[in-house]
This record gives structure tokens, sequence and C-alpha cells, in this order.
């Protein structure tokens, strides 16, 4: 089938906007994984699994012969982010009060579902599409959990695949990269212990602050120093607090959290090596105790070259204009994981020039590429099973 055609859009349009009216957090997405189960149904996969990983979802469509193709796995993110919506004239505002789907998850789940449209309608003569619908990819833990998940070994794919709506891009244009497509990350916190005392009485004390003071200008000139790097790293200090509120006392205790974050995964764990040393070189001149904790861990997300040129046949099968990404995105994705372990790519798809960036209070993901990325998604399948 060379051209699908979706002819439910006016209903997968409906199901993307409940969806963003009804954001939950990551790890949180029980409502969401229901009613994406729920709409799965109509379309009479073979399994449905659910609560895989935590309230992951997924459904599974097996071709007439089985055993003659190969294992396909296509993935969406259930989760929101914890961001108060700005956006006083979409009818489908978030009803939930600092929660939204400002990176357009809602989008990228709708265009899965539309997939599962088209498996119902265009049946697969061999081998099996597995869709997966993942809990936690913000907070980059979700790719993670699902992977550790049993029921998933007997659906163990041979190529897997997600993408990614991108503003700032012309509607409906294919973005690849060969290799590294988006870049690793972690947050990073530092917790400092000294002593606390009376305010006007700070020598009884061990104040954190110089010591922290210390820690933010030492992890400023470490990643200044670009040339200990192979590619792209950045340390940013993203907050910091000494004490609480109290003008009687001579604070404690104090933390500081930094976001680390390389295109290459080898420059990230040297990067984490000598934030470290700076914190224990600092702590142990100021008389500190100290403990570190590296939290919201993602790997690069590393696209396999033979999985890329699949899409790129697929998007010129359907008319759609492919543009090579010169860098890696800086921003980060769990779909590393995947790639990790299965032949796979992570692609992006135009989400509109004036569209307002990822994260920002007031995007909302385009209706118009819901069709685009399930016939695209389609068409890989399409490019594997009848190369």
């Amino acid at each position: 089938m060379q051209h699908p055609h979706l002819t439910d859009l006016p209903d997968l349009v409906q199901l993307r906007r409940t969806l963003h009216r009804h954001p939950e957090l990551s790890g949180a997405e029980t409502a969401t994984a229901e009613r994406i189960a729920m709409q799965l149904q109509k379309y009479n996969p073979t399994a449905i699994l659910t609560q895989v990983g935590g309230t992951g979802v997924v459904a599974v469509f097996e071709g007439e012969n089985v055993a003659a193709g190969p294992t396909i796995l296509f993935r969406s993110e259930l989760d929101a982010l914890p961001i108060q919506e700005e956006n006083p004239n979409l009818p489908h505002l978030s009803a939930a009060p600092g929660v939204a789907h400002l990176c357009g998850h809602d989008g990228h789940m709708t265009i899965l579902t539309g997939l599962a449209s088209l498996l119902q309608k265009y049946e697969l003569s061999k081998g099996r599409v597995v869709l997966l619908f993942q809990p936690a990819e913000e907070t980059g833990a979700g790719a993670w959990d699902m992977l550790q998940e049993e029921r998933l070994l007997d659906l163990q794919p041979d190529y897997v695949f997600a993408l990614h709506n991108l503003p700032g891009k012309p509607l409906h244009q294919v973005v690849v990269r060969e290799n590294v497509f988006a870049a690793a990350s972690t947050g990073m916190i530092v917790e400092l212990q000294g002593y606390p005392s009376h305010a006007a009485e700070p020598e009884n004390g061990l104040n954190p602050g110089e010591a922290m003071a210390e820690i933010i200008l030492a992890f400023n000139q470490v990643i200044r120093q670009k040339e200990q790097f192979e590619d792209l790293s950045l340390l940013t200090v993203i907050h910091a607090r000494l004490g609480d509120v109290a003008f009687g006392t001579n604070p404690g205790y104090g933390t500081v959290m930094a976001t680390l974050r390389s295109y290459q995964t080898a420059d990230l764990q040297k990067l984490k090596n000598l934030a470290e040393q700076q914190v224990q070189q600092i702590a142990k001149k100021y008389g500190q105790k100290y403990k570190i904790r590296f939290v919201e861990e993602f790997p690069a997300t590393v696209n396999h070259k033979m999985a890329v040129d699949l899409v790129r046949k697929a998007s010129e099968n359907l008319h759609l204009k492919v543009k090579e990404a010169e860098q890696p995105f800086r921003w980060s994705e769990d779909f590393g994981h995947f790639t990790a372990k299965y032949t796979g790519a992570f692609f992006g798809l135009g989400a509109g020039v004036s569209q307002p960036q990822l994260h920002h209070a007031n995007y909302d993901f385009p209706d118009e590429i819901i069709s685009t990325g399930a016939t695209l998604f389609y068409e890989i399948v399409q490019q594997i099973l009848h190369p």
C-alpha cells in the first residue's frame, strides 16, 4: 500500500485535544494510559499490555505469518510537563493547574494511535508491529523501566523508531541525522553539610556559603576549558540554596544543582568526573561533608545509518521534504536507551516555523502533522517488510 489514508482523522484530532486537556506528570499517567488503551481497542490489535514498566501501554499487531517478518517497534510518550499553560484562546486548555502538554507528547500519542488505525485498515502480511506508549520520558526514567519489563522479552524488536515534533521547522519536514541525534544529559545535586549557629556567633558554626560559591565558580571554569572534550559539552548551574530564611541563624547546609550535557556519552562521563573532583577538593578545603547525586540521566540518542536510510526512503516515497541536521540537538531524549539496545532511529517532524518552542507556556501541538506522522510510520513498516 503506497499511500495509506487515515480515514478517522477527526476522531484522532479529538483524542489529541482530550489528551491535551487532561495532562499527567511523569510516572503518574494512569488516566492517560487508560484513555490510550481504550482507544487502541477500537483497532483490534493482537494484544494490549498495560502497566508495563509503570503506566506504560503496549499494543501488538501481528501479520498473518508472524515468523516470516521482523518485529518493528514505534514509541511515543505519555507524560506532560510541570508548567502552567498560558494560552487563553485555546479551547482545549489544560484543566490541570500547573501541568500541561507543552512538549507535544499528546500529539505523539495520537500519531502512534493513528498508526494503529492504519494497521487495522491495511493488515500486515507478515512480521509484527509493536506500539509502545512510554511513561516518564521527561524525567529520563520511563524508557529504562520499560526495557526491564519481562513481558516485552517475547517482543524483542529488530527495529525501533520514534519521532519528535520540531517547532521552527516547516510543517511536515522530516529532520534526520546519522549517529548522535540528541545530547546526553544528567542532573547533578551537590549537598554540603557544615553545622549551624546563631547568626550573632558565626564563628561557632560552619557555614557552607563560601564552599558553595567556590563550587559554582569552579563548575563554570571546568566548562570553559572546551579543549578537554571531544564535542559540545555544557554545564549549567540551575539552582542553589543556602539554609533557610532565618535572619537569626548562621546556616549549616547548602545545595547546588547543575545540568550536565554533552553530545558524546564519553564527554558526559568526563564532565561528571571533573565536577565531582571539584566538589571533593572544595568541600575538603572548607571542612564540609558532602553528598553527590545524579538524577534524570539521559544517554545520547544515537541513530543507526540503516534505520535512518529507512526514514529517508519512506519520507521520499510520501513526497515529504527531508532535511539533514548538521548538528545534534542539545536537548535530551531517553529513546537513546532503545537505540543503544536495538537498531533504530529517532527523527524530527516539522511543527511549523512560527510555532512556539517546546516547553513554552503557549505551545500547542499542530494537528496538521498527525496524519503525516502516522502515515510516515506506516511507510517505514512497508519499507522494511517490502523493500
